[in-house]
């Protein structure tokens, strides 16, 4: 069966920019041989601007005890910054591919050619079920295409007999033992092998363990299968908090701490308002915004939707790049907007993002000032701000604001001072050998000192609240040219601000 030219074929349907091919036919029951198994396969072309997702519909018949689908295309050479093939696949069973994800199966991106769904198992990025009689879609998205446009296949098996059971999913506890109300250390952001990453559950656990955290969340790319994956793998030492990486073609947003199961859907940009719809389901799930990496160079990476329904922002994500370096400044610039218009600002964390070996796990964590080790304690500690960020858990930190008798803040909170009272600010550090501290404020950086060599010091600085709106801290390295650039050197570690002064 081929499907050339597939534009020509059919209209663009919806906002989401969608094309449904011609479906696949299968035998009825009184036409297939008993306990055989049935393919077809499909080849077309997709052209350049080819729509975000080509549906093939699959009709099902009944009594498929396994649907299997592996696909191909190809990769010609393309001239030098010319994007060449990638093209992700997922599928949606018999309930249908409406936004919202009602019939959503499993998505693995690009990081599978194969796949299968029964009642008993699914591959990796994909859920158990029965596999029941109805109008199946595989969804393509050719993230981009070559000039040459893109040639492919996709082979479809039924197999047929009786359905099998679902397993009943065994998912993390929302609370582990923790130490009462302390600091916690977590990584918000990690892949396995249930979407493009390399490590297994179980590894990435005992990573987690070894960088001395508290608390991960699974975040898989636009699927919730690895939500039932960690049995065993919790403790009364480390939380294991569900979520998702939704990953759009306008930027990649984490839903950080949604209910087990929870899918939310990733099929659309920022032309189609849709996003506050979305953001809306995170939090009905329990679940926190997080706009990811949001300056990161890969395609479709960029973040195109702003800030307005965010929770906080990853500011820092793996090892410390010029990135990272654009995301804080662009943060730093909404403390600002936030002071001037009096609303509610935006808290800043960082993660791993680790996908495989020897990507650390942990590198960097949000260390957050919560009430107990538990999914709630811990988004609240989120959301209020009170937490820094820092490259590995030998760092620590205490950031303090004092201003007269009992006036006391810190990290996250406000320092209430009349204007022009005297303000003493107080940095405490640990484990940061060849760095040095400096303190930020809506004016920018205002004052920096190097730490003793051994990394533990204490750097203090005096100012009032009609000079600095606000006050955060950041420690860094040394530059890596010396100082030649005149460009700052890598992140250690940094806070949430302090504010400063009464709210009007």
């Amino acid at each position: 069966m081929q499907r050339r030219d597939v534009l020509k074929m059919a209209a663009i349907a919806g906002a989401t920019g969608a094309l449904t091919l011609d479906p696949v036919k299968f035998a009825q029951a009184a036409d297939r041989a008993p306990g055989a198994d049935e393919v077809r396969r499909v080849t077309g072309h997709l052209p350049t601007g080819a729509p975000d997702f080509v549906y093939l519909p699959v009709e099902v018949p009944s009594g498929v005890r396994e649907i299997a689908v592996s696909y191909t295309y190809d990769k010609p050479a393309v001239p030098p910054g010319t994007q060449g093939n990638a093209c992700d696949i997922g599928i949606f069973d018999e309930r249908g591919t409406g936004l919202g994800g009602r019939g959503f199966r499993g998505w693995s991106g690009g990081a599978r050619t194969e796949f299968a769904i029964s009642a008993a198992e699914a591959t990796p990025g994909y859920l158990p079920g029965p596999v029941r009689a109805g109008t199946w879609h595989i969804a393509l998205g050719p993230y981009t295409v070559a000039p040459q446009g893109m040639e492919y296949s996709v082979t479809i098996t039924l197999r047929y007999g009786p359905s099998g059971d679902t397993p009943e999913q065994v998912y993390p506890p929302q609370r582990a033992k923790g130490r009462g109300r302390t600091w916690y250390r977590g990584d918000n952001h990690l892949h396995s092998v249930y979407s493009d990453g390399k490590r297994t559950p179980a590894e990435i656990a005992a990573a987690a363990r070894a960088a001395g955290l508290d608390w991960i969340t699974t975040t898989e790319h636009n699927t919730t299968s690895a939500h039932g994956a960690w049995q065993g793998l919790w403790g009364d030492d480390l939380l294991i908090l569900t979520g998702e990486e939704i990953t759009t073609r306008n930027g990649h947003v984490v839903a950080l701490g949604t209910d087990p199961g929870v899918f939310v859907d990733w099929r659309y940009r920022a032309r189609d308002n849709a996003f506050g719809r979305f953001a809306r389901k995170i939090r009905q799930a329990g679940g926190l915004v997080v706009p990811a990496h949001p300056h990161a160079t890969c395609v479709g990476c960029g973040w195109k939707f702003g800030f307005n329904d965010a929770d906080a922002v990853e500011v820092w994500n793996g090892p410390f790049t010029p990135d990272d370096e654009v995301s804080i400044a662009e943060w730093d610039n909404t403390l600002v907007a936030s002071v001037r218009h009096r609303r509610p600002w935006l808290p800043a964390m960082g993660n791993s993002d680790a996908h495989r070996e020897p990507q650390p796990v942990g590198l960097p964590q949000t260390v957050v000032l919560a009430d107990d080790l538990s999914r709630t304690a811990i988004q609240e500690g989120i959301r209020a701000g009170r937490s820094w960020i820092c490259e590995s858990s030998k760092i620590n930190l205490k950031f303090t604001a004092t201003g007269g008798p009992g006036a006391h803040a810190g990290i996250g909170g406000r320092l209430e001072v009349g204007a022009d009272a005297a303000i003493t600010v107080r940095l405490e550090v640990t484990g940061a050998p060849g760095c040095t501290a400096a303190f930020v404020t809506d004016q920018g950086q205002l004052y920096a000192a190097p730490l003793p060599d051994s990394g533990t010091g204490t750097v203090e600085w005096r100012t009032t609240a009609s000079y600095a709106a606000y006050v955060r801290a950041e420690v860094r390295h040394a530059p890596a040219d010396g100082g030649a650039s005149g460009l700052p050197g890598a992140m250690a570690a940094m806070t949430n601000p302090i504010f400063l002064g009464r709210e009007e």
